[in-house]
C-alpha cells in the first residue's frame, strides 16, 4: 500500500491525498497537536503537511526512510514553523510568564508559588539567562544561539546543566 501512495504522489495523482489522510491524518494531527497546542492552528498545519508532500513528492526518497517518516518529519517541521508566526507569538504573548496555569480540578497556580523563579535566580548567571530566554520568553535553542552569540552546541549543553541544577534545586 505505501508503495501505491508513493507512486501515486510522485505522479502527481492529487486524489492520493485524501487516501494519505485517511492512512496518517489522525497520527499526524496528535503530533502537531503536542506543538501547537491549539486545535485550529493545528488543523490548518494539518493540510499544510499534506499539501507540501503532494507539491514536494520528488523529494521523497525510499532509501532514507519510510513514507511515514518522511510524512512525520513535514508535520513536525510545519507545526513549529506554524509556533513561530507572527499571530501565534502575539496571542501567546498575551499572557505574561507569571500569568496564572490551570491544574486540573480548576486550580491555579502562580510559576512564583512554586518556587520557579526562586530556583532559577539561584543559578549561574549562564544558566539563568538561557533559561529565562527558552521557557520564560519562548526562544527556540536556535534563536536563544542568535541572540546570546553562543553557539548552539554550548546552548544546548547549558541548558541541560541548567535543567539538572533546578532539578536539585526543587527537590
Amino acid at each position: 500500500m505505501q508503495d501505491q501512495f508513493i507512486q501515486r504522489l510522485q505522479q502527481g495523482d492529487a486524489g492520493v491525498v485524501a487516501a494519505l489522510y485517511d492512512a496518517y491524518g489522525a497520527a499526524l494531527y496528535g503530533v502537531i497537536l503536542r506543538i501547537v497546542q491549539n486545535q485550529e492552528l493545528a488543523q490548518q498545519a494539518l493540510q499544510d503537511t499534506f499539501l507540501k508532500a503532494w507539491r514536494n513528492a520528488a523529494a521523497y526518497d525510499g532509501q532514507k526512510g519510510r513514507l511515514f517518516t518522511w510524512l512525520l518529519n513535514i508535520a513536525r517541521n510545519t507545526a513549529i514553523d506554524a509556533t513561530r508566526t507572527a499571530h501565534f507569538r502575539n496571542s501567546q504573548r498575551t499572557e505574561s510568564p507569571d500569568s496564572l496555569v490551570q491544574q486540573a480540578g480548576g486550580h491555579s497556580i502562580n510559576p512564583d508559588h512554586i518556587g520557579v523563579r526562586d530556583a532559577v535566580e539561584q543559578l549561574d548567571d549562564k544558566y539563568r539567562t538561557l533559561i529565562d530566554l527558552v521557557y520564560f520568553k519562548g526562544y527556540t535553542q536556535e534563536e536563544a544561539a542568535e541572540e546570546t552569540g553562543i553557539p548552539l552546541g554550548t546552548i544546548k549543553t547549558r541548558l541541560r546543566t541548567a535543567i539538572g541544577a533546578l532539578r536539585q534545586v526543587l527537590q
